[in-house]
């Protein structure tokens, strides 16, 4: 992928990183994300909903672009794509989601990282990447975030980028077809890892 590729009407958006680089996904990306997701099936499984025949086909990709616009658009949730600087390699993805206003001012964060990519630090890069945009750009106070009680790895990510482990939730999220327990973390904006 070439740099000229983060050159369009979503830049304003672009992220940049410790050695990642964070944009929107968009239409010319389908190609290299779904490679990627493809070869990253079995290691991805274990730890997400259960993925719709159609998923990685082009029409569903872009159903995927226009619900990511229209929970931007509509200040609700915010999709990245997170690319390794040195050569524009697509490694993985990060989202906030769930943006609540009001007395709240919080939103979730979600991530995912290519199987050749994970426990590389480029999804660490671009959670804290994505934790710095939701405090400093759209003003929240705190972020949270959750995984399967088994996922040592996403909890090792969640504490080493300052995420504090907050509890358990019994059956929080259907994934790979089955109700889960997960683990739920959480970072308030003023705290160290926040700024």
């Amino acid at each position: 992928m070439a740099v000229l590729n983060f050159i369009g009407p979503d830049e304003r958006w672009a992220l940049e990183g410790e050695g990642v680089r964070l944009r929107p996904p968009r239409m010319s990306d389908f190609r290299e994300w779904s490679e990627l997701r493809t070869a990253s099936r079995e290691f991805l499984q274990p730890w997400e909903p259960t993925w719709p025949a159609d998923d990685l086909t082009k029409p569903a990709f872009r159903r995927r672009l226009a619900l990511y616009a229209r929970d931007r658009d509509l200040g609700l949730g915010h999709a990245f794509f997170v690319f390794r600087e040195e050569d524009g390699a697509l490694v993985g993805g990060v989202n906030l989601r769930n943006i609540m206003r009001g007395v709240a001012q919080s939103g979730e964060i979600g991530y995912w990282a290519g199987a050749p990519y994970a426990r590389h630090g480029y999804i660490s890069a671009g959670v804290q990447t994505i934790t710095r945009f939701a405090f400093h750009t759209l003003g929240l106070h705190r972020v949270e975030a959750a995984c399967c009680t088994d996922n040592g790895a996403s909890r090792r990510l969640l504490l080493k980028v300052g995420f504090s482990e907050e509890g358990m939730a019994r059956g929080y999220l259907k994934i790979n077809g089955n109700w889960r327990d997960h683990l739920l973390f959480g970072l308030i904006g003023d705290e160290p890892a926040g700024r």
